[in-house]
């Protein structure tokens, strides 16, 4: 527990600028808060108790405005940014250093009892407001658009935008698996599909209305 919380510690103070020692993350971050209790509410989830495990969920909860349910699997360097509104389902299985931002949701389809939460790979981000649906796996190193809603897999090394989420190309450029600092977190900086079809949608008319101009002539 000692080593994942100094793991944690290392992954907030190189992915927040605004935090300053271990101390103010300690007492301060309800992200960090929501993963501390949510490692205990498992322990006790992955023996068999049940209520006491979604006792300290609830409790959580409470505390933070975060929800986690304890049969999630959270991987090492989870940095919940803010949180207030993130709920995380019972089957849902996140990799190593994902960041998640507040509002985001991983949650499930139809009522079956087996696996029906997404799957995050490593060095995922995932935007404010994000929804992502359904028994799939997001890939390594990618991104995920504010207010998108993802229902389908994404490959690795890619961003996702839109409602419903679209695959958008990356140009080439990956990101490593090198470690903390090799994380993208500029969400801000994701292409937008719809505006680009309706640009190339007003080019071709721009085009056609030149060439009837011409003929026209």
């Amino acid at each position: 527990m000692m080593g994942q919380m100094r793991n944690y510690f290392r992954s907030i103070m190189a992915r927040d600028p605004a935090a300053r020692s271990g101390l103010e993350v300690f007492l301060c971050y309800p992200g960090f808060h929501a993963v501390l209790m949510h490692r205990i509410a498992h322990f006790f989830y992955r023996r068999g108790w049940f209520i006491t495990a979604r006792l300290i969920s609830q409790f959580s909860r409470f505390l933070t405005a975060i929800e986690i349910h304890p049969g999630a699997k959270i991987g090492k360097g989870l940095f919940i940014d803010h949180g207030n509104g993130v709920v995380i389902g019972e089957t849902a299985e996140i990799g190593d250093y994902v960041t998640i931002y507040q509002g985001v949701t991983l949650g499930g389809t139809g009522k079956e009892k087996e696996k029906r939460h997404p799957t995050i790979g490593d060095n995922v981000v995932i935007s404010t407001g994000a929804k992502v649906l359904g028994s799939f796996t997001v890939g390594n190193n990618s991104r995920i658009g504010a207010g998108s809603v993802v229902l389908k897999a994404v490959p690795p090394d890619s961003t996702v935008v839109g409602v419903p989420g679209k695959i958008v190309a990356r140009n080439g450029q990956k990101i490593t698996l090198a470690g903390e600092a090799d994380i993208d977190l500029r969400h801000d900086l994701l292409p937008d599909p719809v505006a680009e079809m309706i640009l190339s949608l007003q080019a071709d008319v721009e085009l056609l209305q030149e060439r009837i101009g011409k003929l026209e002539k």
